[in-house]
């Protein structure tokens, strides 16, 4: 089995200025090749089992791609504090592995269909099998975890597991309830995506040595880009391609998830208008032209603009904290991905 991390032939001499999002991403991930290698042969080797399906089903989710943030964020932030051992590697591993399970588990819970454009595992084999090799994937992440041999690190992982769990929980109670409130959906991001983020971050500035200062700085950074990252996200499924997106544009309003776009919309609809956000998400009784009619709310109502100003607010807030670091290339390298990843709506 192998796993593509494919990326342009010199990310790196390419003009900063004409580089966009997934350009950022290509120089990250130029930076930390040789450790990439390294990552997926420990990922290779901790998806074996001699139960057939569980290498076949999270082979199927690790090469259908993505752009592999997580582990690059644990990576690039032991470098920039001039790491120079393995662990590294090990804990990047252990990040990608417990992202794939939540993914295995998201997709379930969502009943999902495709991501990145190919049919999601649930589809091919069973919500059952899903779930289960999602939990195969933890624990094999927890080996890792283990191996390298830092108990803070652990504690520090270990307890973003626990709080992606909470933020998947409270998705489903804030899903199809259009009381939501900015802070609840807020709630959720920091739980489902910047918890990870953050962490991956922090694992790797930990072993790399830095400072108590340093580390919050790592962490923050992180936290607010993982806000960010997901906000843009929200704003694309109401006004992205899905040939970029690697899902259907619309996903989010026909399951009925209450990201910000929606939560935005759904405050300040006029009276007369409350009916259809209640039919459409809180009773999921839509018609064919209702994903139009929503956009068209949101437009009026600035709901995708403020979605994306409220991205751009913790970007900036990331870039901050990434200033309080060593400046060297692989600072710079994350603080571009930051940069560019608000455009992404532009």
């Amino acid at each position: 089995m192998s796993i593509s991390l494919a990326t342009s032939a010199d990310p790196i001499s390419a003009p900063k200025s004409h580089r966009d999002f997934l350009g950022a991403v290509a120089v990250l991930r130029a930076l930390t090749e040789s450790d990439f290698e390294s990552v997926n042969r420990e990922i290779l080797t901790h998806m074996q089992s001699s139960v057939g399906l569980i290498p076949d089903l999270a082979g199927h989710l690790v090469n259908a791609g993505g752009k592999r943030i997580r582990p690059m964020l644990t990576l690039a932030a032991a470098h920039v504090f001039d790491y120079e051992g393995v662990d590294h590697v090990k804990l990047a591993a252990a990040v990608e592995l417990i992202h794939g399970a939540t993914l295995l588990h998201d997709d379930v819970v969502d009943e999902s269909s495709l991501r990145r454009g190919a049919k999601t595992a649930n589809v091919i084999w069973g919500n059952k099998e899903s779930v289960l090799v999602g939990d195969y994937l933890f624990s094999r992440a927890f080996e890792l975890m283990v191996a390298a041999g830092d108990l803070r690190v652990l504690q520090i992982l270990s307890r973003a597991s626990g709080i992606i769990a909470e933020g998947e929980v409270l998705q489903l109670a804030t899903q199809k309830n259009i009381e939501t409130t900015f802070e609840q959906y807020l709630d959720v991001v920091n739980a489902k995506t910047a918890a990870l983020f953050a962490s991956a971050a922090q694992s790797g500035a930990l072993i790399g040595n830095c400072n108590e200062q340093q580390e919050d700085a790592m962490r923050c950074f992180a936290r607010n880009f993982g806000i960010a990252y997901q906000l843009v996200d929200d704003a694309l499924d109401y006004v992205g391609f899905e040939e970029s997106l690697g899902k259907t544009v619309g996903d989010d309003f026909r399951e009925g998830k209450m990201t910000l776009p929606i939560v935005y919309a759904v405050a300040r609809s006029k009276p007369d208008e409350k009916a259809f956000w209640q039919r459409t998400i809180s009773d999921g009784k839509q018609e064919p032209e209702d994903f139009e009619t929503a956009r068209a709310f949101m437009e009026r109502d600035d709901a995708i603009v403020d979605t994306i100003a409220c991205a751009k607010r913790h970007a900036e807030k990331s870039l901050n904290d990434i200033s309080k670091v060593p400046a060297n290339k692989y600072s710079s390298a994350l603080a571009e991905m930051v940069e560019t990843s608000v455009s992404r709506a532009s």
